[in-house]
């Protein structure tokens, strides 16, 4: 029988790859995202090591929601004091000062929870709200999400 074969940290070789969010669903862009963060679309995937590819996601202000999610999807957080519940609509979080955080928060529950392999391979992800990036020097591969399938996109 045949061991199975496992990559090891240094055999990685990590990518580069850019995606325009524009007036892509947010749940379907973040499922694609996160499978290449962890490298599951490799045929060497090892689970416990950071195999995946770095991600550069440009326009995440762009991005759009189906049914009534804009409106009706609420954020929690919590200040740590007694009663510190804080919500938000991601209607108000597009529309505010940090409109990638709804990109980044839906890829980040993507990956697997609050563990130190989560943190580096979340570190691999770049989003950014306008249309430039500073990575141009790593000359990433531009991946067309929405020519993938016709239910990426959201018109209208």
């Amino acid at each position: 029988m045949k061991a199975t074969k496992f990559l090891k940290t240094a055999e990685v070789e990590k990518k580069w790859i850019l995606i325009d969010a524009e007036d892509a669903v947010v749940g379907r862009l973040a499922t694609f995202v996160a499978m290449r963060l962890r490298g599951k679309h490799r045929p060497d995937y090892t689970p416990h090591i950071d195999c995946g590819d770095n991600v550069i996601i440009i326009n995440a202000d762009k991005v759009k929601f189906t049914g009534k999610k804009r409106d009706d999807k609420v954020y929690y957080r919590h200040t740590g004091h007694p009663g510190g519940l804080k919500e938000t609509t991601a209607g108000k979080i597009l529309d505010g000062r940090f409109p990638d955080r709804v990109m980044r928060k839906a890829i980040q529950r993507m990956l697997p929870k609050e563990s130190p392999l989560a943190r580096q391979q979340l570190s691999n992800l770049r989003v950014y709200a306008g249309s430039e990036h500073p990575h141009e020097a790593q000359s990433p591969e531009v991946i067309d999400f929405k020519a993938m399938s016709s239910k990426n996109v959201k018109v209208k």
